[in-house]
């Protein structure tokens, strides 16, 4: 059986595993370029926070991608998804209250921290309830 199973162009997985890539490249280009601009405009220190979530949080992106195209996984998808969106609002809010000195919204760094929280534990289930891809 081959390491990567064939899958066609536009089955499910293989979006999976772009999204999850792409997502992953993404988070991670942007936490070294908010670390990078923190360096020299950020006086709070929030910006710097928001540059090391997505850093942490890239690696794991790109492995639930992986993890829906090697084994049968759907959770990976919604794990996937929750970690994007509460990135963006988490990271967002930060940026936000570096940059302009107010929230994105009320509740927004919570909201996304909480999302944050349970795409972990999504992860977790989607590597502990996976199957064998047949």
């Amino acid at each position: 059986m081959p390491l990567i199973p064939t899958s066609t162009p536009s089955h499910p997985t293989v979006f999976l595993l772009r999204a999850g890539l792409f997502l992953g490249g993404i988070s991670g280009m942007g936490g070294v370029m908010l670390m990078a601009a923190a360096a020299h405009v950020d006086t709070t220190g929030l910006m710097n926070q928001a540059g090391e979530m997505l850093m942490f949080h890239a690696p794991a992106l790109a492995a639930m991608g992986l993890l829906a195209q090697l084994r049968r996984a759907p959770i990976a998808a919604l794990a996937l998804t929750v970690m994007s969106i509460g990135l963006a609002l988490f990271c967002g809010d930060l940026v936000m209250r570096a940059m302009a000195d107010h929230r994105l919204f009320p509740m927004a760094a919570p909201s996304g921290g909480m999302a944050l929280i349970i795409s972990w534990a999504l992860f977790a289930l989607a590597g502990l309830f996976c199957r064998q891809r047949s």
